[in-house]
């Protein structure tokens, strides 16, 4: 069975190639069926379906959840 992994609004990952302005860190700002991505290099919006989205992401840095704990 498919269990899709959990991004939340405001996290930042880290993709396993970089864009083109040389960044490989990214904020989530829409999450569904599809994400919606910002580049924190050069703040490019991308949009891209949820399976591509998770096989390109190598790692959460930070977590939006972890950082509403702490406050």
């Amino acid at each position: 069975m498919y269990y899709p992994k959990q991004f939340n609004l405001g996290d930042i990952v880290e993709t396993k190639k970089e864009h083109p302005c040389g960044s490989k860190q990214w904020e989530v700002i829409r999450v569904g069926a599809d994400f919606k991505i910002k580049c924190l290099g050069c703040s490019r919006i991308v949009m891209l379906p949820r399976p591509k989205f998770e096989k390109s992401v190598k790692k959460i840095i930070k977590s939006a959840e972890n950082l509403e704990a702490e406050q």
